[in-house]
């Protein structure tokens, strides 16, 4: 009896001790969520709610600003860009959990990246980093110890197979393309608008990789923007999306089964609201209404998403010794 009580004590000690040593892993959503950034708080800040717009929830909840996340590919951690350790305006990327929680910066030393994106395996990330006053793309390990500078350029986008980035490049002070980076050739080929005038930005990978979404800003009588979708493969089929009156359509991200796209588009009031819309058709449904910027920034689905990340096997190796030591 004494010795099964002492066994159950070392076990206990060893529990204890690896609970201080490795944290509690993080859990992602168990239900499909968007998350976004919206300033309804005074600030800007990052939330969480349900495609249809409801249970909107702030996970930041700093005097700081907080913009543009990006759910990990397991749904366990958030991605996203801060001032909060910087001058107002002077951004750097950070990493926390799902609810929130564990906020962390990413890089040891700071600089200004903002605009992250994982790849699709969750091993590295690309993001926009200033150098000398140019932006550029690049790309590091998600744990933030080795970065490489890939592109000039910024807003990337990395495909869901992992070989291409989409990224926009100005090319006249007020022109933007989408290019298209090859993340193992660095080779780069315009992608769209075609015409020497108007600018195309934020785009935004189907989830099978067979289109992009992106905003399109054409000059013109109707001058404001609008999201479109193009074929990648032969750069046709393309498809203007939201046909809705106001001051214009952008930041288009797509549903996880390709059946919908939210958006942020001005309304009445000159406030950017984000709006969902059926690709197949039916009534569009704005999902916001409360503050004067709503951006939406990612969409989560776990019925879409990698395996969970593995748990510390050490608790079993730990108790085999204790139990075999004796």
């Amino acid at each position: 009896m004494r010795r099964t009580t002492f066994i159950l004590l070392c076990f206990l000690s060893v529990m204890s001790s690896m609970l201080g040593i490795y944290p509690v892993i993080a859990e992602s959503p168990t239900t499909t969520k968007i998350v976004f950034g919206s300033s309804r708080d005074g600030n800007r800040e990052i939330y969480l709610m349900n495609p249809d717009g409801s249970q909107q929830i702030n996970l930041t909840n700093h005097q700081a600003d907080d913009v543009s996340p990006v759910f990990s590919p397991t749904g366990e951690q958030i991605l996203f860009a801060s001032d909060r350790d910087r001058f107002p305006g002077s951004w750097d990327l950070y990493l926390m959990d799902a609810d929130g929680q564990n906020v962390r910066q990413v890089f040891e030393k700071s600089n200004d990246r903002m605009y992250p994106t994982w790849s699709p395996n969750g091993k590295q990330i690309a993001y926009m980093r200033q150098d000398f006053g140019e932006w550029y793309i690049y790309i590091a390990t998600s744990n933030g110890k080795h970065e490489e500078r890939m592109a000039i350029g910024g807003s990337p986008a990395w495909s869901p197979d992992g070989t291409e980035i989409a990224l926009v490049v100005r090319v006249a002070p007020e022109r933007l393309n989408i290019y298209i980076l090859n993340v193992g050739t660095r080779k780069q080929k315009v992608f769209f608008p075609p015409d020497p005038i108007s600018t195309a930005r934020v785009p935004a990978w189907s989830p099978d990789g067979d289109k992009i979404a992106f905003a399109w800003h054409q000059k013109g009588p109707n001058d404001r923007a609008s999201v479109y979708t193009l074929n990648r493969g032969d750069g046709r089929g393309l498809q203007k999306i939201v046909n809705q009156p106001g001051l214009g359509a952008t930041d288009p991200v797509w549903d996880p089964d390709a059946k919908a796209l939210v958006y942020t588009q001005r309304v009445e009031n000159n406030t950017s609201q984000i709006f969902k819309i059926m690709l197949a058709g039916g009534p569009l449904e704005q999902l916001t209404d409360v503050g004067i910027w709503n951006i939406p920034a990612d969409w989560f689905d776990p019925a879409y998403a990698l395996p969970v990340s593995p748990q510390p096997h050490l608790l079993t190796t730990q108790w085999g010794v204790v139990k075999n030591g004796n």
